[in-house]
């Protein structure tokens, strides 16, 4: 991976991480198109330069976050369900990450689902995050665990999730940034473990190149995720649903017309 192609990622990482599109997924489909290896480096940047993203969630939303302690103890509830299946299925979401055809399938499932989703959940009774109780939180926390599939979007299944549970489109949509903090710094953190754990090292460069990526995902992130939320709640998700699905569908027809784009 040369330093082009990390900022091609954080640029694509930093646009879709907020969106109910999945960044680890076009992160995949983006690096087979360059030609990127799959060794143990590539899978830990995919997941490390998420936190560059995600940070952004903490500077945007900086007084949200030193508000309450409720505030943390919602975010640790609803984080568990993450954990838990984390640690248990962790070698097959490394095989999960090397696989198109997987993010091709999840994205048109996911399209299909929020073609629909304004229609299934339009009666919000929850608007802010100051009322979201702790069962509430710890059910969107499974929601969030479908993203362990690569093309389901992290962001669109809590969010998703918790509009099926009364949350408002705005409030389900800043409910599933806030938990991403904890989640995509407990990824990162058990990652850069395994990734030691096993043998491996980082050389300079490749601690360059995680530099870049994070600082480039974490400025685009800034000024993805104001837009996402005013478009949100203006138009739905119906866009993303036509997005999703023609991108799945472009993708399996070149798997099946013979054109190589698993990870080399």
């Amino acid at each position: 991976m040369n330093f082009l192609q990390t900022i091609i990622l954080a640029v694509i990482e930093g646009l879709t991480e907020f969106l109910p599109v999945s960044s680890t997924g076009h992160m995949i489909i983006a690096s087979s198109f360059m030609g990127i290896a799959s060794d143990p480096f590539v899978k830990l940047f995919t997941i490390v330069i998420q936190l560059g993203a995600i940070l952004s969630v903490v500077v945007l939303y900086f007084k949200r976050f030193f508000k309450s302690l409720d505030f943390y103890f919602k975010l640790l509830v609803a984080f568990i369900p993450a954990a838990v299946f984390g640690l248990l299925l962790s070698d097959k979401i490394d095989e999960l990450l090397e696989s198109p055809l997987t993010v091709a399938v999840s994205l048109v499932v996911g399209g299909v689902i929020l073609l629909f989703v304004d229609k299934w959940f339009n009666n919000p009774v929850i608007e802010r995050e100051e009322d979201i109780n702790y069962l509430t939180a710890f059910k969107i926390g499974f929601f969030q665990c479908l993203a362990m599939i690569p093309g389901v979007s992290r962001s669109g299944a809590s969010i998703v999730g918790g509009m099926s549970l009364k949350l408002s489109r705005k409030a389900a949509a800043e409910f599933s940034f806030f938990l991403a903090v904890p989640t995509m710094f407990a990824a990162t953190a058990k990652k850069l473990f395994d990734f030691y754990k096993e043998g491996h090292t980082i050389t300079t460069q490749e601690i360059q190149l995680l530099a870049v990526g994070n600082i480039v995902a974490f400025i685009v992130a800034l000024l993805a995720i104001k837009s996402f939320i005013g478009y949100l709640n203006k138009n739905g998700f119906r866009m993303f649903g036509w997005y999703r699905i023609i991108a799945g569908l472009i993708i399996i027809a070149l798997i099946y017309s013979g054109h190589n784009l698993q990870i080399i």
